[in-house]
């Protein structure tokens, strides 16, 4: 019963003891934890001071950084801006030194610019005043007024084509040409280059045709052109063949439609002419050929109903002289007229000076080729002493001669 009890108070010791050491141990583990605690704490805030003490040291950092960059900034502005008031202060300098002679240049160019409005403005109205157009620009370039233009006269020029043979100067082309500037209407009248000229033809001779005239003097040509036509010639020109190449080449190939095949030569004269029918581009060269052609080496000609031989001829040299004058004048040539108008006086003989020339120049520039009024003399060819000439009927001369010149003076 003693050791019952005996060993159930051991057990109640034991017992004890166990629960005070555990007791001890949970105390124990409890500060034991605190501690860990408070040493992760006091580490905690440790790390947080050292990261908030980075914070700042980086803060600082930066704006040490900003307020050097803020520095640099300022200074390099300071020296961009010396830089520049260093060149502004140059360029004021070399313009103080320039400043006279731009101010002098710059003078003189705002008067010529004011001058050339004020003569622009004077040309302007000038050339309105004197009627406007291409026609006004050319009077006014010329210094005409409108009151020299509407006090132009008719003209009448004799129109010499000369041929250069190797022993004599023969008029192959021989045309009575007039022109009204105020009606623009313009005509042209062939005279047949075996023309008779002389009193009797029983004892006619070759140089008693009109063609041969020009080798006495031109003065005896005009003359019997005068009597023949019943017109008074102001002027003459005479184109020779030599001359006729470079005139129509300066003013440009023509256009033209050659009537027949042409096929001659004449090695006397060192003239040989080929040409193809239709229309082609006639230059110098071609147009010796054209103009001086009458028949081909079988001796074919023109037909009849354009007019054989001579007649033919005639009808071709009018022909060829309207385009001519049609292709001579359109604004590109219009704007050569200077140099046309040189050649032209360096390659003719001509009593025509270049200022009795020019006051009609404004007023063809609006000519029509549609106004010319072409023909040739009426007659018929006959032959005496063995001799062709061609015999001009004198009564229908002088009505075809008054109804042409009937329509140039008043249509």
């Amino acid at each position: 019963m003693n050791r019952i009890n005996s060993s159930n108070s051991d057990n109640r010791k034991r017992n004890r003891n166990l629960d005070n050491e555990n007791i001890i141990r949970k105390d124990l583990n409890k500060r034991k934890s605190n501690t860990r605690n408070i040493k992760n704490k006091k580490n905690s805030n440790t790390r947080d001071i050292k990261n908030k003490n980075d914070l700042v040291r980086g803060e600082k950092r930066k704006t040490g950084n900003f307020k050097q960059n803020v520095k640099d900034e300022r200074r390099t502005k300071k020296t961009r801006n010396f830089e520049q008031e260093r060149k502004k202060e140059d360029t004021r300098k070399a313009k103080r030194k320039k400043g006279p002679i731009r101010r002098l240049i710059g003078k003189i160019f705002t008067l010529l610019f004011l001058t050339v409005i004020i003569v622009g403005i004077l040309f302007y109205f000038k050339v309105k005043e004197n009627g406007g157009g291409l026609q006004g620009i050319v009077a006014t370039l010329l210094g005409q007024s409108i009151e020299d233009i509407q006090n132009l006269k008719t003209i009448n020029i004799l129109l010499l084509g000369v041929s250069e043979d190797l022993d004599s100067r023969l008029t192959d082309t021989i045309i009575v040409c007039s022109y009204n500037p105020q009606n623009q209407m313009a005509s042209m009248i062939s005279i047949p280059r075996d023309t008779f000229v002389g009193k009797n033809k029983e004892t006619a001779k070759g140089s008693q045709k009109i063609n041969a005239l020009y080798s006495r003097g031109v003065d005896k040509t005009v003359k019997a052109a005068e009597e023949i036509t019943g017109i008074d010639i102001d002027y003459y020109i005479v184109v020779k063949t030599s001359a006729l190449i470079e005139m129509v080449d300066v003013i440009g190939a023509v256009e033209f439609n050659v009537p027949i095949d042409m096929d001659y030569d004449d090695p006397t004269q060192d003239l040989h002419i080929h040409l193809k029918k239709g229309m082609q581009k006639i230059n110098g060269e071609k147009a010796e050929q054209l103009l001086r052609f009458r028949h081909n080496n079988d001796n074919t000609s023109y037909p009849a109903e354009y007019g054989d031989n001579d007649y033919g001829r005639m009808r071709t040299q009018r022909a060829f002289m309207t385009e001519t004058v049609k292709q001579t004048l359109t604004l590109k040539n219009i704007t050569r007229a200077k140099m046309i108008v040189d050649t032209i006086f360096d390659n003719i003989e001509t009593d025509l000076e270049l200022d009795d020339l020019l006051p009609y120049v404004s007023s063809a520039v609006n000519f029509s080729t549609d106004n010319i009024i072409s023909n040739q003399l009426p007659g018929v060819s006959d032959k005496y002493n063995n001799i062709w000439f061609f015999i001009y009927d004198k009564k229908e001369t002088k009505t075809m001669v008054s109804e042409v010149q009937e329509k140039v003076k008043n249509n």
